[in-house]
């Protein structure tokens, strides 16, 4: 893989996180820049209010943000792109990057396009998947991505496999900018790859190059090093660099190292999972707290290899003065580890009784996403001779 993504102590590629990830050396690794103070003062001044994921800079790193907000301020505006891989279920680490996605939407009134990469999902050969199965899970993830509720007049979810003959005259240019020993380099490919994964950077570039003005792509920082190769090819194209608003992941249950995978359940919190399953595995959670209660009175507990702590901070408490009134609690002994876990179950508990009934309701609203396309997918297809 990209040596850029890679340290003697942590590995983060587009397809895996191992090990303790110190994010400061992977924005250095990756080139990337941290949100300074004013960045996102001047974010939060123009979007007209705040985010807590960006207050605990969640949303930590970021390229060209200072663009995108020059050209809304010149009335240039700016559009957003990013997506979802189908391969199974979504759990609440998949979900919450689109919750933030909204805010930036529903701030900055913009188009948004969704890319349902199905096609990559059944070239990575290691999962096993038919094309049925990426198109059942396709389908599945849809409702979960539209039960957000995104502006459907400004959004256009779409499926590779669907659309991609719409797509291809602007995917072949970028194919022909990009030779085999770039994406060699940058992903790791080698003569055992199937052609279709070789092919494949080229198709999840192309929403980048939707709309001819500057695209910002929230995502994780694992998928960057896509919108690096973007970067190196849109002027050329006639296009703008693709900006990017890098998160953080969301801590396993199993603990600081890696990320939360659908292939390890145990490791994740599914969209799908009842009550009774939600307070099994996050009574289960990996805990900062110390062996006994009299011990973790005395010496307190460390909030920042806490799952349950870490999962309030990260989405599931918006109060930053509750959030920190637990931080010195657990700290100082005060709250204990089974408190923590039981105010965390509460939380996810209610959070996904509402996203139940929403992700119902999305049932008879998808198309207005996906086939109607609303007025983002009329835009791109006007501008591209399709309509």
């Amino acid at each position: 893989m990209d040596m850029e993504g890679v340290d003697e102590s942590f590995r983060v590629t587009p397809w895996e996180v191992e090990g303790v990830v110190d994010y400061e050396r992977l924005v250095r690794l990756f080139g990337t820049e941290l949100i300074s103070d004013e960045l996102m003062a001047r974010l939060t001044s123009l979007a007209g209010d705040s985010n807590h994921m960006l207050r605990r800079r969640i949303f930590f790193s970021h390229r060209d943000l200072n663009l995108v907000l020059d050209d809304y301020s010149a009335g240039r505006g700016f559009y957003l792109y990013t997506g979802r891989g189908p391969s199974g279920p979504m759990h609440v680490g998949h979900i919450i990057p689109f919750y933030f996605t909204k805010w930036l939407q529903d701030r900055f009134n913009v188009n948004l396009y969704i890319q349902m990469t199905d096609d990559e999902k059944f070239l990575e050969e290691s999962r096993g998947l038919t094309l049925e199965d990426t198109s059942r899970w396709s389908y599945e993830n849809m409702l979960d991505i539209a039960a957000v509720g995104f502006n459907p007049d400004r959004t256009f979810i779409f499926r590779n496999t669907e659309y991609l003959g719409n797509m291809l005259p602007l995917v072949l240019k970028v194919a022909r900018k990009i030779n085999f020993s770039w994406v060699r380099a940058v992903f790791g490919f080698n003569e055992q790859t199937n052609i279709g994964m070789v092919f494949f950077p080229a198709i999840q570039i192309v929403p980048a190059l939707f709309e001819r003005r500057r695209c910002l792509i929230p995502a994780a920082i694992d998928q960057d090093p896509y919108w690096r190769i973007q970067r190196d090819i849109a002027e050329g194209l006639g296009f703008y660099k693709a900006a990017a608003i890098h998160s953080r992941f969301l801590m396993p249950l199993t603990g600081p190292t890696g990320k939360m995978s659908a292939s390890q359940p145990e490791s994740a919190v599914f969209l799908s999972d009842d009550p009774k399953t939600v307070r099994k595995k996050i009574w289960q959670a990996f805990s900062g707290g110390q062996p006994t209660v009299e011990q973790h009175r005395r010496l307190g507990g460390n909030p920042d290899a806490d799952v349950a702590f870490q999962w309030l901070y990260y989405f599931f408490e918006e109060d930053d003065r509750k959030v920190e009134k637990l931080r010195e609690d657990y700290r100082s002994g005060r709250c204990l580890s089974g408190e923590m876990k039981e105010i965390l179950i509460e939380k996810v508990t209610s959070f996904l009784e509402e996203f139940s009934r929403r992700r119902e309701e999305a049932r008879d609203t998808l198309h207005l996403y996906t086939r109607d396309g609303g007025l983002a997918r009329e835009m791109w297809e006007r501008r591209h001779g399709l309509d």
